[in-house]
């Protein structure tokens, strides 16, 4: 399977949340539309420190982990983001990894918004179609 890439943007969740409170206005909410590699093969959604000095990002912690070529890496969470796909969205941490040039979107996020990669036409797509649904195990009426 070749490379999938997608546009999505990217809100600082804490500048939503300030500009509801009226603490600033809504045009100061930081936010970026970038074009991300979608990877099923990471759990979460990989940034560039200069995407989280953009996006005014705090850092929360530290996770170790490990690239593609097994390389062990220690990454800096960060608070929580808005990741928007067309009419989906997710709020989860991100995590900034050193020396990163690319953004990727993994599987949490993917997961969170019914998403999946059409291996036939190599693109991103709704799993249950256009609209977002979720699942609820073991729920029933």
């Amino acid at each position: 399977m070749g490379m999938v890439h997608a546009e999505i943007t990217l809100k600082n969740v804490s500048d939503e949340t300030k500009a509801e409170l009226g603490l600033i206005k809504a045009e100061e909410i930081r936010t970026a539309t970038v074009e991300a590699l979608v990877d099923t093969g990471s759990m979460r959604v990989i940034i560039t420190e200069e995407l989280r000095q953009k996006l005014g990002l705090a850092v929360t912690g530290e996770r170790k982990g490990r690239t593609a070529n097994g390389q062990r890496v220690v990454g800096k969470i960060t608070e929580a983001v808005e990741i928007q796909w067309k009419n989906r969205n997710i709020i989860l941490p991100v995590v900034v990894l050193p020396g990163a040039k690319t953004i990727l979107m993994g599987a949490m996020a993917l997961e969170g918004m019914d998403l999946m990669v059409n291996p036939v036409t190599q693109e991103l797509i709704g799993a249950h179609g256009d609209e977002e649904e979720f699942l609820c195990v073991g729920f029933q009426e």
